[in-house]
């Protein structure tokens, strides 16, 4: 096998023992969080702390009655829980897990997909994720599905408007789609927060919005459509919807780390010298930013209100797409100018 080879399966293998770990372990910190938060006990009686929770819901949901309902569109309806993962379990290919490595002489990045369109893909196969829940609406043969469907497409291209505009802002100075290269240039100088930290705040509500989090779950909405979009699934294709939405919020969450956080850069330590030790303490780094982001995304949706349909679509229409607009021309003129 090639070095590149060697380090995309290494890659590879880190990023999916990270997903397969915080799905389920985000089922119990969303339960117990929140708990906390509005002072109840949460899970407590399976395992301590209630630890054992998540394996009893994945039990429960493999044996429930799978149902069918009986004018749905058969192909569609058991298609659409499939594309919700696929996406955003690829998605991760373009990001940079640890510093290169030195394989047989060769500095390899560690990079699952080490593709010159970097971001590119990665904003390509996370708009795929908006086919599901349309379909999932449309084939369901259910109005409040059909509903929710409606509301996730025009949120998720509303708010992926504002999302791009923010990630070409972060590229512009860099001069590359490479994620890799992003992280190389924050190393160099300072995290890109600091002189885009409007274009972080668009980022990180589209996220929000991206992912059907509250007070962006407009989609899911009980108080109106039941469930919304996946109102007529059940057993482990109802919980597919719940790991394509945490994976997504993880990879997301990657991505925030990446473009503004410097990736797994920590400070004052050049864990580019470190050999495999280096690559080691830098995923882990990586690692410790997600899970900062993933408990944002917990702490959010338990603090605050859903927004109306009209106010979500005025907030990213009239406030997230001129404020990336902003940035995009303020990082622009400050590269010409040489300030970044």
């Amino acid at each position: 096998m090639t070095p590149q080879t060697i380090a995309s399966l290494i890659t590879l293998g880190g990023f999916l023992a990270i997903l397969l770990t915080i799905v389920p372990l985000m089922v119990w910190v969303e339960r117990r969080a929140g708990a906390l938060m509005q002072d109840r006990p949460g899970p407590n009686r399976l395992g301590p702390f209630g630890l054992l929770q998540p394996v009893a819901d994945v039990l429960k949901f493999m044996f429930k009655e799978d149902v069918l309902p009986l004018r749905a569109d058969r192909p569609l309806y058991l298609m659409a829980p499939v594309l919700a993962v696929l996406p955003a379990f690829s998605t991760f290919v373009v990001i940079p897990l640890a510093p290169a490595l030195e394989i047989g002489g060769e500095t390899v990045p560690m990079i699952v997909a080490n593709v010159d369109t970097g971001v590119l893909l990665f904003l390509a196969l996370a708009s795929l994720g908006v086919y599901s829940l349309i379909i999932a609406g449309y084939a369901s043969n259910n109005k409040f599905a059909l509903l929710g469907s409606i509301r996730a497409s025009a949120q998720m291209i509303s708010y992926e408007l504002a999302l791009t505009l923010a990630v070409v802002a972060v590229l512009l100075p860099v001069e590359s789609f490479r994620l890799d290269r992003v992280v190389d240039y924050q190393i160099a100088g300072v995290w890109n927060v600091v002189p885009q930290i409007l274009g972080f705040a668009v980022f990180l509500i589209a996220a929000f919005a991206e992912t059907n989090r509250l007070p962006f779950d407009l989609p899911e909405a009980e108080s109106e459509l039941i469930a919304g979009y996946h109102t007529e699934y059940s057993a482990m294709r109802f919980a597919s919807f719940f790991m394509a939405e945490y994976a997504g919020m993880t990879v997301l969450s990657a991505l925030a780390a990446t473009l503004y956080f410097g990736g797994w850069h920590l400070p004052g330590v050049d864990l580019a010298a470190m050999g495999i030790l280096g690559v080691a303490l830098g995923a882990g780094v990586l690692v410790a930013k997600i899970c900062a982001f993933l408990f944002l995304f917990v702490w959010v949706r338990w603090s605050f209100p859903r927004f109306r349909y009209d106010q979500l679509m005025a907030i990213g229409w009239k406030g997230l797409l001129p404020a990336s607009i902003v940035n995009l021309l303020w990082v622009a003129g400050a590269s010409l100018a040489g300030w970044l």
